[in-house]
């Protein structure tokens, strides 16, 4: 592998214009294609087979009603201090505002709060506005009409909030986002003592990422992919883009200090250093299309559409990246930057003190890291599963004061409604079955109300409402859904009527149970993966085993965190999380495709160091020292690059995005900070050269994939070695 990108790398320095154009070309004509066609992204996040979803469609069959494509927004309302919604005055009023929310063309039409259900003390209703179009296509000008009704009604003492679909529109880069743009400049300028090369790797990974995103839009036209799925892919296309530029670009100056000509330098960085970001890519592309193993459609699609923008980084990283430097020409050099900060020219230098320090004290650094990580993973075992709601936004969000208004006049588990559907079983009485049913449905704990039952136009089905007295982030809510569920077969022996529960808060409960119980299996396969994929790269046993226990501990340390601030509430708000709330229900299995591909990312770059040191010397020790000191900067700078962009993401308003953002941000700092440069070095000093310990069988039938261009470096050695001789004979006197 490192041959072909050794000449990929000489051929994009050679034809650097062609290969920048090119490249910048495909960008505009993807945006062309992808302007032309415009996104449809699914907001379906069903999971088939589930017991929720198989009544949902009997549900739908029975009381088949006008189906509604279109967007919704719901305004919560608050009568005037002293007033109820069912005065004249406050009658006359809605009416105007409905005429007022009507006026917008693009609106279908509005279910005024007399057509819903009033609070018990006639103050808090709703309107629900659906759209003609679905809530992703719905305008910002609708947006800004709806926002301007209800600031008129604020300005008449009413309170009037806005939440639903069509009013709340996830945003993938805005002001937070940029921000951790900007500390990831600030960490590669420092780095490289350069703004020119700090500001690169950006620029080329904002056009990758541009390929990457505006891929997926169009993929949208052809596959059902979730609209968060743009985030997640934002998020790991510009980490991984600015990580990847980094390593071949440091990579790059390291050959020119050691006097190799500039396009052979290029060369040697592709075949080097972008051999690590192949494999590392494929790792994170593996991982995250592994996600399908759960067999859950929208996590599939999530996965895909992240793999692509990873795939593309790639690419932009071992073509484009080299043809840039190769165009700056002699704007970058070994020694680029200020005077005062010279490059570390040994492995072993003085300035490696991190190094000396772990492999001099390398027991107190693996306990230490393992203590730490160990201790911050002990919450994890409590973790709850669930989807965020409005409940977990800022006070200073409409969307949360329409959710905490709503829970004001309905109660908390008015967001949390059950359905429960009663079906005959066989020639029966189904009213009276369903009659005796209730009566022990009553008798069940956390039970709010329970509407009278709504007969089907078949006689064999009927309809029950239950409000929980519990919201939907709570266990006793869980708890409830289960217990309707067990207590159901002996109330069909009884009184020969099936019930099925069903409703969005049990499709949650149902599909978090569903990605669950898919964790441990994705756990499994991509553990394996990993040992097998390490044992290829470094010719080992025990260095893919040290990785795996590695990425373990990691992995649990981020779980661990991530319940004790967002399912806890501990220090929640210092993260920008306002309210305690369940776990995301895909974010486990999402970090752990994630986190398994950035953490053999950092691992193939530090360990494939050491272990082309060791090979050159058999000192395992100097081979660990080597690893640290041309690695380890850049390990460092690249974890602190992907805490940036992460932490830019967490900065954002949507709960999702914000959760992915922070899990990710603390998987990498564990992961590379802890793990990779406390616990990995410590351990490779104390395995010493059964490090490298491989048995010659398995040696033999393992592919020699060459990670560290081991065999380029040789042709290359060989090469010069053949010029100085011939130069030599030259210049001897005959």
């Amino acid at each position: 592998m490192a041959k072909y990108l050794y000449r990929l790398g000489l051929w994009s320095a050679r034809n650097s214009k062609k290969v920048i154009i090119g490249g910048i070309g495909v960008l505009l004509a993807i945006a062309v294609l992808a302007l032309a066609m415009g996104p449809k992204f699914s907001e379906d996040m069903s999971i088939p087979g589930l017991k929720s979803a198989a009544a949902i469609e009997l549900l739908n069959k029975e009381f088949a009603g006008p189906k509604e494509d279109g967007g919704q927004t719901r305004m919560v309302i608050k009568a005037p201090e002293l007033q109820t919604l069912s005065s004249e005055d406050s009658q006359a009023a809605i009416q105007k505002v409905v005429k007022e929310i009507a006026e917008d063309t693009q609106v279908k039409a509005v279910k005024s709060p007399y057509d819903n259900q009033l609070s018990p003390d006639k103050t808090i209703g709703y309107m629900d506005i659906t759209y003609k179009t679905p809530a992703g296509e719905v305008t910002d000008e609708s947006r800004e009409h709806i926002s301007a009704v209800a600031e008129d009604m604020r300005d008449a003492g009413w309170q009037s909030e806005l939440t639903g679909p069509a009013f709340s529109v996830m945003k993938i880069m805005g002001p937070s986002e940029v921000i951790g743009v900007l500390i990831a400049f600030v960490v590669l300028s420092i780095t490289f003592i350069s703004f020119l090369l700090g500001l690169m790797p950006i620029v080329t990974a904002v056009v990758g990422l541009g390929i990457g995103l505006l891929g997926v839009m169009i993929g949208s036209n052809m596959l059902d992919i979730p609209s968060v799925s743009l985030a997640l892919a934002a998020m790991l296309g510009l980490a991984v883009g600015i990580d990847y530029a980094l390593f071949i670009i440091s990579r790059y100056r390291q050959q020119l200090a050691e006097g190799y000509e500039r396009s052979e330098s290029i060369a040697i960085a592709n075949a080097t250093a972008g051999s690590s970001v192949v494999f590392a890519g494929v790792t994170v592309i593996i991982g995250l299309a592994g996600l399908a193993v759960a067999q859950i459609p929208f996590l599939t699609a999530m996965g895909l559409a992240g793999a692509f923008c990873v795939f593309t980084a790639v690419l932009i990283a071992i073509i484009f990246v080299p043809a840039v430097l190769a165009g700056l020409g002699d704007r970058v050099s070994a020694h680029s930057g200020n005077k005062w900060m010279k490059p570390r020219k040994r492995a072993n230098h003085r300035g490696n003190r991190w190094g000396h320090l772990v492999t001099r004290k390398p027991w107190t650094m693996v306990i230490l890291g393992v203590v730490l990580l160990g201790a911050i993973a002990l919450p994890f075992t409590r973790m709850e599963l669930g989807m965020p709601d409005d409940g977990q936004k800022p006070t200073e969000k409409t969307e949360r004061r329409a959710y905490d208004l709503f829970s004001e006049g309905y109660g908390v588990g008015s967001h949390s409604p059950l359905v429960v559907l009663a079906q005959a079983d066989g020639d029966v009485d189904l009213m009276a079955g369903v009659s005796s049913a209730l009566k022990e449905l009553e008798a069940l704990p956390n039970i709010g109300t329970i509407s009278p039952a709504i007969p089907g136009p078949s006689g064999k089905l009927a309809l029950i409402n239950i409000i929980p007295a519990t919201g939907p982030s709570d266990i006793e809510t869980s708890d409830l859904v289960h217990a309707i569920r067990d207590r159901a077969p002996e109330i069909l022996e009884r009184s020969h009527v099936e019930l099925m529960v069903t409703g969005s808060t049990a499709v949650g409960i149902d599909i978090s149970q569903k990605l669950n119980d898919a964790v441990p299996k994705f756990c499994l396969l991509i553990v394996g993966l990993a040992f097998l994929l390490l044992m290829v790269v470094f010719r080992s046993l025990l260095v893919p085993l040290k990785a795996v226990l590695g990425f373990i501990l990691s992995l649990g340390a981020t779980f661990g965190i991530v319940v004790l601030v967002i399912q806890d509430g501990h220090m929640g708000k210092l993260f920008g999380f306002h309210a305690p709330g369940q776990v995301l229900n895909f974010l486990p299995i999402i970090v752990v495709g994630i986190l398994f591909g950035l953490a053999m990312d950092y691992e193939v770059f530090l360990v494939s160091r050491m272990r082309e040191e060791f090979k050159h010397t058999g000192d395992a020790k100097q081979a660990v020292l080597a690893g640290m000191g041309h690695s380890g900067s850049v390990v460092t700078a690249a974890g602190l690059i992907m805490i940036s962009v992460f932490m830019g993401f967490m900065l954002a308003e949507d709960p999702i995005i914000k959760s992915m953002g922070f899990a990710l941000a603390f998987g990498i700092l564990f992961d590379a900070f802890v793990v990779r440069m406390m616990i990995v070095p410590g351990v490779m000093t104390l395995m010493g050269k059964s490090a490298w310990y491989l048995p010659k069988w398995l040696d033999r039938i393992l592919p020699n994939l060459d990670i560290e261009g081991e065999a380029v470096m040789e042709e290359l050695k060989s090469r010069r070695d053949e010029k100085e001789k011939l130069e030599s004979l030259q210049l001897s006197p005959e």
